[in-house]
């Protein structure tokens, strides 16, 4: 099992573990730290969805930036125990963890009426997650609702929401998308 480093806020330095689950692939510690001088270190009072969660870095890095509450979604059962175990290090009631299918997880949050102010997309590679997740975000937004997506190409927009910002490092293409 390996490890990553939060970049920032109140946790900055904690190490979280990385199982190794199939396709997993925690965001990399320069692309964070872009990621969070594009959004602003301080995301006090902002719900967040991580999808994807994984590794649960990206939730893990809002939630030590002061995000409100943050929703961690993977499916992975190894990938699940890890994070859960990682959670519980932090002592943190912000931290929510589901372990599910993320369209089957859209559909209860429709239903549910939950909304968001920022969604972390780190979807496996090549099977058309983003295509698939994007008629949904419309009814995951709270107004102003950004999304940072990864995907193994350039992306232009999604759904209602243009790519605002972009970077590349190796074969990852990130983004961050607000609405047009």
């Amino acid at each position: 099992m390996s490890r990553i480093r939060i970049t920032g806020g109140q946790w900055r330095s904690r190490l979280v573990k990385v199982a190794a689950a199939p396709g997993l692939r925690p965001t990399p510690d320069s692309v964070r730290e872009t990621l969070f001088n594009w959004l602003g270190q301080d995301l006090a009072g902002l719900d967040c969805l991580d999808l994807f969660a994984g590794s649960g870095i990206l939730g893990f890095e809002a939630a030590s930036r002061g995000a409100a509450h943050v929703t961690q979604i993977e499916q992975d059962q190894r990938a699940f125990a890890a994070l859960r175990q990682n959670a519980a290090a932090f002592v943190c009631d912000r931290l929510e963890l589901i372990r599910a299918d993320a369209l089957k997880f859209l559909a209860s949050t429709v239903e549910m009426g939950r909304n968001y102010d920022l969604v972390f997309l780190d979807p496996p590679y090549r099977q058309q997650w983003l295509e698939r997740i994007a008629p949904h975000l419309e009814a995951l937004a709270k107004p102003g609702m950004r999304i940072y997506a990864e995907a193994e190409y350039a992306l232009d927009g999604l759904a209602a929401w243009q790519t605002v910002k972009r970077g590349k490092a190796g074969q990852v293409f990130y983004h961050l998308l607000e609405r047009e």
